[in-house]
């Protein structure tokens, strides 16, 4: 048995923080480095990206995300058998975001709640675990959530590279920090015959390379990448992830898929993927420009924008997907 998407929902931070904005604060520093102005856009592409309220937890900018899910799906709360959160982001080491967002939608006590966390495939790998419950029979529904700020490790992070010391190797280490966006997200599975939708999953696959897990190291208030290196490997891996899906995956070639659903990071990465890859990049849906990158929030927001505007239709063969730090390459094909 087969599980398929019931509902899918998103909240966006209301504060825009351009790259702009960012490089005023970086002025002194991009100066003395010889830095040119716009750099940030010119290397990543990304004009803008989003930040909540100071102060916004995403445990409750996650539960919002949540209760739209709920609402859309059209089902009590009392039918919910499995909350998983995926943030990065965490509101505190204990408790878990989902038990929190359990809390806040009144679900019932009967529902396992937990957080499942891996970089950018966190929310992948969600579904898929809401997917292997649903197919044992376990559960009937259950829900994928996600909240990410982005605040706390920009700010710091201008904060560290406006120091008289910063030299241009630092900076280039925390240049995928500036990049961050923010944004939370929820999705609702279930069984197949009980889908309203027709929205159903068909599988995916996933495969590591995890000898490259330091090229990208997150803290709360910071974030250093070998930029070059993640895209390099992570292209690589993401060649062999392809290969992979074509072999177990039913029509799985550029020509039969007709909408690509990415975890995006940049102009850069994205042309890079499709070209190795040898994807039409204009069946990708790209919201980077205006939200940069979102982390394991990005995938459901983009499905469910790229829905929206009807870049995905009933009936399309949509694949997702996403390459985390790890690294992790997972990959999903639906059919909408």
């Amino acid at each position: 048995m087969k599980s398929a998407i019931q509902a899918l929902a998103y909240e966006l931070p209301p504060i825009r923080l351009s790259s702009r904005a960012i490089e005023d604060q970086l002025h002194s520093t991009m100066e003395r480095l010889n830095m040119p102005r716009k750099i940030i856009e010119g290397l990543t592409g990304i004009r803008e990206r989003r930040l909540w309220e100071p102060g916004t937890l995403v445990s409750d900018a996650a539960a919002r995300a949540a209760q739209k899910a709920l609402d859309n799906a059209g089902i009590s709360p009392r039918d919910i058998g499995c909350l998983i959160s995926t943030s990065v982001c965490k509101d505190y080491v204990e408790p878990s975001v989902a038990s929190m967002v359990h809390g806040a939608l009144g679900l019932p006590p009967e529902c396992l709640n937990f957080d499942v966390c891996n970089a950018c495939l966190g929310f992948i790998n969600g579904m898929e675990t809401v997917s292997l419950m649903i197919r044992s029979g376990a559960i009937d529904y259950g829900m994928i959530i996600n909240g990410e700020s982005s605040r706390e490790p920009i700010e710091a992070t201008i904060e560290r590279l406006k120091n008289a010391e910063t030299n241009a190797e630092a900076f280039r280490e925390n240049f995928a920090t500036l990049t961050l966006g923010s944004g939370a997200a929820a999705m609702i599975l279930c069984r197949e015959d009980l889908a309203t939708t027709g929205h159903v999953i068909n599988g995916g696959v996933s495969m590591a390379a995890t000898q490259h897990c330091r090229l990208c190291l997150g803290q709360k208030d910071s974030m250093v990448a070998d930029a070059p290196s993640v895209m390099k490997y992570g292209v690589e891996l993401a060649g062999r992830t392809w290969e992979r899906a074509a072999q177990g995956l039913e029509n799985w070639t550029d020509e039969t898929i007709d909408a690509y659903i990415p975890h995006q990071v940049s102009a850069r990465n994205t042309t890079v993927l499709c070209r190795s890859l040898g994807l039409n990049q204009d069946k990708m849906y790209l919201n980077y420009p205006l939200l940069g990158n979102i982390g394991p929030a990005a995938i459901p927001i983009t499905l469910a924008m790229a829905e929206e505007v009807g870049r995905v239709k009933t009936g399309d063969h949509v694949a997702l997907l996403g390459i985390g730090s790890g690294l992790n390459c997972s990959m999903m094909s639906l059919t909408w």
